[in-house]
């Protein structure tokens, strides 16, 4: 078995404070060479899926073995690629969610719903609906400029930023100095009396969330999704992550009745999971004795950027994701949505070890995960592809040689050559003596 594949598991299950002992329940397998890039993206999802899985057969009581397929791991990272509605392809981003170049780099931006789209056109001046309009709006302001504006009139848009310059951000330290996801005990209440499936109530959108809430369903929970009326998820969008649930539409402020059927659904609940950005719930009051509630969000809920708004595309972009996987003409990006389908697996399995560790010592219960600490998390933590780990030096008669190990390797079998290459020309032409 891959080391790193063996790592990243290790990593995500201490973290979510499972037992050791159990990662040998996991096994690998599939295709290799996919979900290639710079960063180790493979590693990243295999393991999210592995330890979901690995949560899920430890609630369950079962002795697994969990399978992991690299096939069916990569497939469903790239699933809203792959989805089709009545033979017809999804589209993933909207005109005017791309890059940009500014006067002095570039900007990324996420206008897939109305309302962003709206508040883009607004912070920019721009009256045309047009990327040509966008594009010329965008190219005379500076890039740090045109995120500060974007996001003053409620929509998105981030500046591209190095690993350094992210390193260096008041956000990217605060991210940096925190581990990648929160568990926490609140008080001593018993858990929900749960008298048949599990009960979930979905409060998230776009993508890391219904992931979880999707996975927590087809485990057999009654997942309920709950939108506002006004604003429901994108179609397409809703078809790809919302198998297995049953979704309700709910005005939770302007409509007495809806809340009052909220809070009984909430009371009746045994987990909330929920993906606004922080503080934009707080008004409803979402805390009860018992529950476990899995908070997510974009940046976390510290630092400057903990009120705001964000995406997979944009967090990318802060991070320095977006110039790693790029080139020196053009930014890039991973090969899948990876920082959302790996924290919705890890979301999932972090609510499964909740309702575990609760049903042994009771408690309500609180996890905290954030796109940018999983970017955090598989840039820093994850062991990638270094070449310097399978290089080696040696001295001798052309100098200082820099160059690979053979990868031909075994136990009780050399570790080197036993002479550096010569003068061509330079030995006699005789076998060596004994």
């Amino acid at each position: 078995m891959d080391n790193t594949v063996r790592t990243g598991t290790e990593l995500l299950w201490s973290a979510l404070g499972g037992d050791p002992a159990l990662v040998d329940r996991v096994e690998y397998g599939g295709p290799a060479g996919l979900l290639a890039a710079r960063l180790p993206v493979m590693e990243l999802a295999r393991a999210a899926v592995a330890v979901a899985g690995l949560a899920a057969v430890e609630r369950a009581g079962l002795p697994g073995p969990v399978r992991v397929d690299d096939g069916a791991v990569a497939t469903a990272f790239v699933s809203e690629r792959h989805l089709r509605v009545d033979g017809r392809a999804p589209v993933s981003f909207a005109p005017l969610s791309r890059f940009w170049r500014a006067a002095d780099g570039w900007v990324r931006t996420h206008a897939n719903y109305p309302h962003h789209r709206a508040a883009l056109l607004t912070a920019l001046d721009v009256r045309e609906e047009s990327v040509e309009a966008v594009a010329a709006a965008i190219g005379e302001r500076a890039a740090v400029e045109v995120e500060t504006a974007v996001y003053a009139a409620g929509g998105l848009a981030v500046a591209l930023r190095t690993p350094a310059e992210w390193a260096a951000h008041e956000q990217g330290r605060e991210v940096a100095a925190r581990p990648l996801l929160t568990r926490e005990r609140l008080d001593e209440a018993p858990p929900r009396r749960r008298g048949g499936p599990l009960r979930v109530l979905d409060l998230t959108r776009v993508i890391a969330g219904p992931v979880a809430t999707r996975t927590l369903a087809l485990l057999g929970a009654d997942v309920l999704r709950i939108d506002p009326p006004g604003n429901p998820e994108l179609p397409d969008q809703h078809a790809d992550t919302d198998v297995g649930k049953r979704t309700a539409a709910l005005d939770l402020d302007d409509r007495p009745s809806d809340r009052r059927a909220f809070g009984e659904l909430l009371a009746a609940a045994d987990v909330l999971v929920t993906g606004y950005r922080p503080g934009a719930l707080d008004r409803f009051d979402l805390r009860r004795p018992g529950l476990v509630t899995a908070r997510l969000s974009a940046w976390g809920d510290y630092g400057p950027w903990a009120g705001r708004r964000g995406f997979d595309s944009l967090v990318q972009v802060a991070t320095g994701i977006a110039v790693t996987e790029g080139s020196a003409e053009r930014p890039g990006a991973l090969p899948a949505q990876a920082l959302d389908h790996g924290t919705g697996y890890l979301l999932a399995a972090a609510v499964l070890r909740s309702l575990t560790e609760q049903d042994r010592d009771g408690g309500t219960r609180l996890v905290r995960l954030a796109l940018a600490q999983t970017g955090h998390w598989l840039t820093h933590a994850l062991p990638g592809y270094e070449p310097e780990r399978y290089l080696t030096e040696s001295e001798g008669p052309l100098g200082r040689l820099r160059h690979a190990l053979s990868p031909v390797t075994y136990e009780g079998g050399p570790t080197g050559w036993s002479r550096p290459p010569g003068i061509q020309g330079g030995d006699d032409a005789v076998w060596a003596t004994a």
